[in-house]
């Protein structure tokens, strides 16, 4: 009887392995965002520019403080109105030293000054690669009165290959809102 077990078990087992066992492919996550759909936000402080449906615009707790929110991806762009005082030149340096505190984490600090002068909007848009705690800052101005500034920031931990195709759409979102941005007066 035990003879008979062991045979069957013996040629179970050498007809059930004839194909070779195969490890499964290591997957990766896909992320994928709808096509932005883009609506007019118009602040009581002077500018107006459009911005994602997939976002929200919120108040912060200061006057013409903002937040483009993006919940689903976890993220917040801190949007801060300044009106300009003799201060153009202070308001510029804070902009800069903000993006060039990041130095140490950033592998990369990409600079694009962008200007649209018969809607008297110029400014620079910076795009930090590498480990940064923000990954896109960016400031717009006319030059003479108003000054605003946003950055971009998201609540979890700086991993740039699992938050890349989120930087991607909001920077495509913060880029088409500079290029539909105006001031009022």
């Amino acid at each position: 009887m035990f003879k008979k077990l062991i045979f069957t078990f013996l040629g179970l087992f050498l007809i059930s392995c004839s194909e070779e066992a195969k490890p499964k492919p290591s997957g990766e996550l896909r992320l994928e965002y709808p096509v932005a759909k883009y609506q007019t936000f118009i602040s009581p402080c002077d500018f107006t520019f459009q911005y994602s449906d997939y976002a929200k615009v919120e108040k912060a707790k200061n006057e013409c403080w903002y937040y483009i929110s993006y919940p689903k991806m976890k993220a917040k762009v801190y949007l801060t109105y300044f009106p300009i005082h003799n201060d153009f030149d202070l308001h510029v340096k804070e902009s800069e030293k903000m993006v060039y505190e990041h130095t140490i984490k950033a592998s990369a600090i990409d600079t694009k000054s962008f200007s649209f002068p018969e809607r008297k909007v110029f400014g620079n848009f910076y795009e930090l690669k590498g480990q940064t705690a923000s990954n896109i800052q960016f400031f717009v101005t006319d030059s003479t009165r108003h000054y605003v500034t946003a950055n971009l920031y998201f609540n979890s931990r700086p991993k740039p290959d699992s938050l890349g195709p989120a930087v991607d759409y909001i920077k495509k979102d913060l880029q088409h809102m500079i290029d539909t941005f105006e001031w009022k007066n």
